[in-house]
């Protein structure tokens, strides 16, 4: 239950309600929007920015580690980047604006300030409940995006990239998608700053995965050091629907990235694997639920989090099996190595269990680098600063090579390896 109502607001507080105040003239929307937004902000304010008495941010007191928000910047400049795979086709949002010129074969696509401008969007603008922080400030400052609608059988050849860039200011988007029956692809979410100036970045993506389709779906958040990204995906799964989630963060100052699952059809099966490269005094919060409410239906998450310097990671993981919901198989495992005695990781995975046929299970590891492999590697003649390196990239590298991808494999090994050069 959030607590907060009545509390004096804060620097960052303030600002956002003065941002709101000063940008509602501009927003797109129609009266359906206006007044959503206006409902968003008006409990924003009641509530204000989450501590840790709230529970769900009990390891990410927003109120205290958000003390400044930059005021939006229409001047800001971010230019587009290469995609992370080639060949991939690129849907670019750049400082929160999105390209119109963007297309994908077989895919119904239009921007979400389309849809905010005719009202269709004003359905989807609510909180999910009374600690979503991120729904409420996202919603009430949304400007852009895309709408994807993945007809019945679609399969896409290549990966799609979505692209989001941006430098400076304040940048607030959202990506519905809705994949049909039996569709098969391969979607890219990536977040990336293109400067050295703060910024403040929100994104929602919500997805529904329709009976039998089989969706990889990657989020990568590349932030700047003097960003924040709060970052939230919601998820529903038909019957045999088959859904790869890859999380992977490697930036960014005050992250936190939120996943909501609701599998709703038998048969279904949800794997998320999670990468958390933390160097720096990066705060990175990941928090996860998955709520298994028919028969037989299986979910896994691993996360691997490799922690340097100052940073600080957290992992709020929960399974929750309805009463209903039998024969369901679900396990959770988050295995950390901690490289630095000023580091620090926080773990607290949870089972609520209603039914009495289930297989599941999770568990928590915080280790350090094995000296035995150490000297196995510098005893072969290889120096201690790059066999620590190759040791690092083995504990992740094994996540990435899952996905069986040999393109997409490679590019996320890319992507790490210049990650720990910096930080290793």
């Amino acid at each position: 239950m959030n607590m907060q109502t009545g509390m004096k607001l804060s620097v960052a507080e303030t600002a956002l309600c003065e941002a709101y105040d000063h940008a509602i003239g501009e927003l797109p929307g129609d009266g359906a929007v206006i007044a959503a937004r206006d409902i968003l902000i008006s409990d924003f304010k009641d509530a204000g920015l989450p501590t840790r008495r709230v529970e769900a941010w009990h390891y990410t007191d927003l109120k205290a580690l958000l003390r400044a928000v930059p005021a939006f910047d229409p001047a800001a400049s971010a230019a587009k980047i290469a995609p992370l795979v080639e060949g991939a086709t690129v849907l670019s949002v750049v400082n929160g604006v999105a390209d119109t010129r963007g297309s994908v074969d077989g895919v119904t696509l239009r921007t979400f300030a389309e849809a905010l401008a005719d009202g269709t969007a004003a359905e989807g603008l609510t909180a999910r409940d009374s600690d979503d922080t991120i729904g409420r400030i996202n919603g009430a400052f949304v400007r852009d995006g895309f709408v994807l609608d993945f007809p019945d059988g679609t399969e896409l050849a290549a990966p799609l990239e979505i692209q989001t860039t941006q430098n400076a200011g304040q940048t607030h988007t959202r990506f519905p998608a809705t994949f049909g029956a039996n569709v098969k692809a391969t979607v890219i979410e990536r977040h990336v700053a293109t400067g050295d100036n703060a910024a403040f970045v929100t994104t929602v993506s919500d997805i529904s995965l329709s009976d039998g389709a089989e969706i990889t779906w990657i989020i990568f958040q590349g932030q700047g050091i003097a960003d924040t990204h709060l970052g939230q995906i919601r998820i529903t799964l038909g019957t045999d629907a088959k859904l790869r989630l890859y999380v992977i963060n490697a930036g960014g100052k005050l992250v936190r990235q939120e996943i909501h699952v609701v599998v709703s059809g038998e048969g279904s099966d949800l794997k998320l694997r999670g990468i958390n490269l933390l160097g720096g005094e990066t705060h990175n919060d990941v928090t996860f639920t998955v709520g298994h409410n028919v028969p037989n239906t299986t979910s896994t998450e691993v996360l691997r989090n490799v922690i340097f310097d100052r940073a600080r990671g957290v992992f709020q993981g929960q399974i929750r099996v309805a009463p209903d919901a039998q024969k369901t198989d679900a396990k959770m495992s988050c295995n950390t190595l901690l490289l630095s005695d000023e580091a620090d990781f926080s773990a607290k995975p949870e089972l609520e269990i209603f039914a009495d046929d289930v297989q599941c299970g999770h568990g928590a590891t915080v280790i350090d680098i094995d000296h035995v492999q150490l000297f196995y590697l510098m005893a072969r003649g290889i120096p201690e600063n790059k066999a620590r390196a190759m040791l690092v990239n083995a504990f992740v590298a094994e996540i990435v090579e899952e996905l069986e991808d040999e393109p997409l494999v490679e590019a996320l090994e890319g992507v790490i390896a210049v990650w720990l050069e910096k930080h290793a």
